[in-house]
C-alpha cells in the first residue's frame, strides 16, 4: 500500500507531504496504480519547483518508494496551494477507485 501524509497547519496551510511504500496492485512494472501515484507526485514536485519557484527539500529512496517533500516557506503562494490541491484531488480519486488497501490518504495536522 502507498500511504500518502499530507502534513498541515492549524490554518490549513500545507508543510509538505510523505509518499511512502509501493501500491502492490500488480507486479512490479505494471502496477498502475503505483506508476499513476508517481507520475502525479512527481510531477506536482517539478512543477511546484519550475512553474512556481517554491523552496523545498525532497529527498527519495527508490527502493522503499518514499518521497518526502517539506517546504521552507510559509504560507506557499497562491498558485502553489492550488498544486498541491490538485495532487490532493488526483490522490483522492485513485483511493477511491482503487480502494484503501492500495492508496491511502492522511492529513497531519502539525
Amino acid at each position: 500500500m502507498t500511504k500518502i501524509t499530507f502534513h498541515k497547519t492549524k490554518a490549513g496551510e500545507y508543510l509538505g507531504f510523505t509518499c511512502d511504500g509501493h501500491a502492490g496492485y500488480a507486479d512490479y512494472g505494471k502496477d498502475i496504480v503505483c506508476a499513476s501515484i508517481s507520475v502525479l507526485v512527481i510531477n506536482t514536485i517539478n512543477s511546484l519547483d519550475e512553474i512556481t519557484g517554491e523552496r523545498m527539500e525532497v529527498e527519495a529512496d527508490e527502493e522503499t518508494g518514499t518521497i518526502q517533500c517539506s517546504f521552507v516557506d510559509q504560507p506557499l503562494k497562491e498558485t502553489s496551494r492550488a498544486l498541491m490541491d490538485s495532487l490532493v484531488l488526483g490522490l483522492t480519486q485513485i483511493e477511491k477507485q482503487y480502494g484503501k488497501k492500495h492508496c491511502k490518504l492522511t492529513f497531519k495536522e502539525v
